[in-house]
């Protein structure tokens, strides 16, 4: 099946549709998605308007080049450390 990517915009759209009482079987087929796709969305993105929903996606970018950064201090600090070991 092809994976289709939406946008932040139509993620929350159809969390809000969801959660106005409409039916999840007819917000999924107007939004060309799975009632699977749906509840994941509703589970991550439920009572989040849009701009929070870009915030999050910078910070879940933020943190996951902070955390490659601290792997690779944590790398160099482990190799510093066995050089200087064998010197000694």
């Amino acid at each position: 099946m092809k994976k289709t990517i939406h946008s932040e915009t139509e993620m929350v759209k159809a969390v809000q549709e969801l959660e106005s009482g409409i039916d999840a079987e007819t917000v999924a087929r107007d939004h060309g998605i799975s009632r699977a796709t749906l509840y994941n969305w509703k589970s991550k993105y439920s009572g989040m308007e849009v701009s929070q929903v870009k915030r999050l996606k910078e910070l879940e970018e933020e943190n996951r080049k902070l955390k490659q950064m601290y792997a690779d201090l944590a790398l160099d600090n482990r190799i510093l450390k066995e050089v200087i070991e064998k010197k000694l």
